[in-house]
């Protein structure tokens, strides 16, 4: 008998979430496709709708981060068969748009897209993959095969996170033997320094005040040095590591006003920062001071397009994310992961969310 309702998280109002039943979605156009989540996670973007701070209207089921198996495909659909596993992108576009076709993805205009388990004022609302099913408008836009010889364990953060801090690292334009600062060794931080090392920096430095994440950074290879504000004094002691001139390239990765702050102080004159982080809050910049440093500074939501390349690299060997999942249980245990990923314990970096068990 076909499955007709799943197990669902869903945001009711800030601070309250809960493990729900819903209907099993359905194909609704001919570009549709509906993949069973083998593969999930929570991310700090789902921390911020709870906690109030992202828009999103509740109710709605969360969740953007996921890796499936396709149960059903729209009859426009001649890429993929039922049975394939997928890695899938956080957003859902159209492809045909004036903003897709820019390669900002998250605006694409169509009444049907945006980011999985979000809506937008007025707009889009898309259920999200904290769940056992999810309806994919467009989806052989977006939807990635996992190449033989590969689970989704290894493709899991192509989709949102990894690339996110390879955005952030094409955004600043690193070059051979320069030094890159990441700001925030979160796992978007950790995911720009592993891609930053793809551009062959002379020294990654990662700063953070969590050291248990510092030193999983330094025991995984994927920073150099790992400076902690509590500890020191971060602006001088990126000038002393880079020769007085303070970094090339620096990427901040949490998303507030004082990382913010320090980034701009702690990048040299010339050089080049992207904010990548996800802000609460407004912030205020003393433009007064930084625009004399001929400064280039960069932001904005993840493209999507670059999962082809990023799941190239996982196969050649050059990147591997499975260090992240800390954490993992069914889709049963989600509003446990919230406490624990949310809370930042158990050292926590991903809580990673396995298939309903029934």
């Amino acid at each position: 008998m076909k499955q007709e309702t799943m197990k669902v998280l869903v945001y009711h109002e800030p601070g309250k979430i809960s493990l729900d039943d819903a209907p099993v979605p359905k194909i609704l156009k001919s570009t549709d496709a509906i993949v069973k989540v083998t593969l999930s996670t929570i991310c700090g973007s789902d921390i911020h709708i709870i906690g109030g701070h992202a828009g999103v209207q509740p109710p709605h089921i969360l969740g953007h981060e996921f890796c499936g198996e396709i149960i059903e495909l729209g009859s426009a659909i001649n890429n993929f068969k039922i049975g394939d596993r997928v890695a899938i992108s956080c957003v859902a576009f159209c492809g045909e748009c004036f903003y897709c076709k820019q390669g900002l993805h998250y605006h694409c205009t169509d009444q049907d897209c945006t980011c999985f388990g979000t809506n937008r004022p007025n707009g889009p609302s898309l259920s999200g993959c904290q769940a056992e099913f999810v309806r994919l408008p467009y989806a052989s836009n977006y939807m990635h095969k996992i190449p033989e010889g590969f689970t989704e364990e290894d493709m899991l953060f192509v989709g949102d996170i990894l690339s996110t801090g390879y955005f952030g690292c094409e955004q600043v334009h690193i070059q051979p033997g320069e030094s890159v600062l990441i700001i925030g060794a979160g796992p978007v931080g950790m995911c720009s320094a592993l891609t930053a090392k793809l551009w062959g920096p002379a020294q990654i430095i990662i700063v953070d005040l969590d050291q248990s994440r510092l030193d999983v950074c330094l025991r995984e290879g994927i920073a150099d040095i790992a400076l902690n504000p509590a500890d020191v004094d971060i602006i001088k002691n990126v000038r002393e590591l880079t020769n007085g001139r303070g970094a090339d390239r620096v990427i901040e990765a949490i998303g507030s006003e004082t990382t913010l702050q320090t980034a701009l102080r702690a990048v040299r004159i010339g050089g080049s920062v992207c904010t990548v982080g996800s802000y609460a809050k407004p912030v205020t910049l003393p433009l007064n001071t930084y625009w004399v440093k001929n400064i280039t500074l960069s932001m904005g939501f993840v493209p999507v397009d670059r999962l082809p390349e990023l799941i190239k690299l996982i196969q050649a060997g050059k990147i591997n994310t499975k260090f992240l999942m800390t954490h993992k249980a069914p889709l049963n245990d989600i509003i446990k992961g919230y406490d624990v990923f949310g809370n930042k314990k158990d050292d926590c970096l991903k809580w990673v969310i396995t298939p309903y068990d029934r």
